[in-house]
């Protein structure tokens, strides 16, 4: 007599939120965060609404930064941040990338101060990964998307 057992899942060991609940923890999260890909898009389109602020040291600006981003590093915020984003502005963070939490320090610097605040997830990192501009005193340069984070055709991901 042959058994067959099926091994628990290991998805299934916490069961899934009700849908109800999903959809505010999924809405709350959307409204902290925003990806490399939709900065990119509200850029290259022109969209207005925000002021996109890297968080890094200046000699990590100076390495490479994006385009039209203000440099206002996260131990700076309190004392610069009201002369160079203006009050009531929305401020989107980013720093390095996903091993760092520098950018979450800045936002939750910006928001101590009453800003309206999201985080850039990927950070510096998935912006120069995914093929988007980056600045440096050489100019604007772009490199090859990386095929991991990206489509290597140039065209969005629409996720």
């Amino acid at each position: 007599m042959t058994t067959t057992t099926t091994a628990p899942s290991k998805v299934l060991r916490v069961p899934a939120a009700d849908p109800a609940e999903a959809l505010a923890h999924f809405r709350g999260r959307l409204s902290f965060e925003a990806d490399a890909s939709d900065v990119h898009a509200d850029i290259e389109s022109g969209a207005k609404g925000f002021v996109l602020i890297d968080t890094r040291s200046t000699e990590a600006w100076e390495q490479g930064h994006i385009p039209g981003a203000v440099h206002l590093p996260t131990d700076e915020i309190a004392e610069r941040a009201a002369e160079l984003v203006p009050s009531g502005s929305l401020v989107v963070t980013y720093c390095w990338g996903p091993g760092c939490n520098g950018a979450t320090r800045a936002a939750y610097a910006f928001a101590g101060l009453g800003y309206p605040v999201k985080e850039m997830l990927g950070g510096f990192e998935y912006w120069s990964r995914e093929g988007f501009e980056v600045e440096d005193a050489a100019g604007v340069r772009k490199q090859a998307v990386d095929p991991l984070t990206a489509p290597v055709s140039g065209i969005a991901c629409a996720c």
